[in-house]
């Protein structure tokens, strides 16, 4: 098949048995770093960039504004190319090198902003990004936070996928949540197909959305997943576990995969596969797939790098 842009690509992406890192076989990886930009995130960007279109939010020689850890810029970049849009990103501080290059080399502006201050800070990413869609003519925030687009390119996408490729034998699903979009879109997918199955949401070790208080929500180091805020784009109704991972246990686990199955991911990705392998443990009669969002070229700076983790104070493994 030959496709009329790089966003035809988009999705199809391959299920791999995780055998190596839990023997019994019954964990499987859906890998979303073979989309043509690396990341999960360029369902949503497509999605969320066609439904601004169809409702007259975004006109040819339109500005596309986006907060983001990086995921999402890329795929807003990658439209943007392809559809002729100026593209502006707004990152937190703590966003690895690599991602804010990577949305440069795609032509995307970024500005970068502190990590520490709170969504309605007007010096946040969200606010920055909120101000600068306000500002210029002709711009359009798609908010992949609030945009009913973000769960319904997943629900519409990557749950039949797996529903697909498994042949409905999927008996639990895992996915980090950050806009909690993919989590969403698939878990309902799966939940209207078999109410059955066991949908779990991995979330950084100071999210809100396993916090057992206001007090638990905190600073973490993982990029892309978690929030201090409940997203408009999250049903926490369709996800039966928030499963707690810590910082230290999500880079070890990325970087395991890596060396057992030779599979590169980031923090994000290695928390999810954590969670993962605890369901697929505690469920050995259930196929356990656990979507792993991104590449981890975007963090070899830290993740992959012993220094950075020793800096951090996390024990690096050999």
């Amino acid at each position: 098949m030959i496709h009329d842009s790089v966003l035809g690509a988009v999705g199809g992406t391959p299920l791999i048995r995780l055998s190596r890192l839990h023997p019994p076989g019954n964990l499987v990886a859906k890998l979303e770093s073979t989309n043509p930009g690396g990341n999960v995130k360029e369902r949503i960007a497509i999605a969320m960039v066609d439904r601004a279109e169809e409702l007259g939010l975004l006109g040819p020689g339109g500005t596309i504004v986006e907060p983001t850890s990086g995921n999402t810029g890329v795929g807003l970049a990658m439209v943007g190319c392809v559809r002729g849009y100026r593209v502006i990103c707004t990152v937190p501080d703590k966003v690895s090198v690599e991602k804010i290059a990577l949305l440069r080399a795609y032509g995307a502006e970024v500005i970068v902003t502190p990590t520490d201050r709170l969504p309605e800070d007007e010096d946040s990413y969200y606010g920055v990004a909120r101000r600068l869609a306000a500002e210029i003519p002709g711009a359009h925030m798609p908010n992949q936070y609030a945009n009913p687009a973000n769960p319904d390119a997943h629900h519409d996408t990557t749950g039949p996928e797996l529903w697909e490729q498994t042949a409905g034998a999927i008996g639990a699903f895992i996915a980090g949540a950050g806009t909690g979009g993919t989590i969403t879109g698939v878990g309902r997918y799966l939940k209207e197909r078999n109410p059955d199955v066991f949908v779990v949401g991995a979330d950084p070790e100071g999210s809100i959305y396993s916090a057992a208080s206001d007090a638990e929500v905190h600073q973490y180091l993982v990029e892309g997943v978690g929030e201090d805020f409940w997203p408009e784009t999250i049903d926490p109704s369709v996800v039966d576990e928030f499963q707690q991972v810590g910082d230290a246990d999500s880079f070890a686990t990325a970087r395991r995969l890596a060396r057992t199955e030779g599979i590169l991911t980031g923090g994000s990705g290695g928390m999810a596969v954590h969670a993962a392998i605890d369901v697929a443990t505690r469920h050995p009669d259930r196929l356990v797939v656990v979507l792993i969002p991104d590449s981890g070229r975007g963090y070899l700076s830290k993740v992959f790098d012993d220094s950075w983790m020793a800096d951090q104070g996390f024990e690096v493994a050999k």
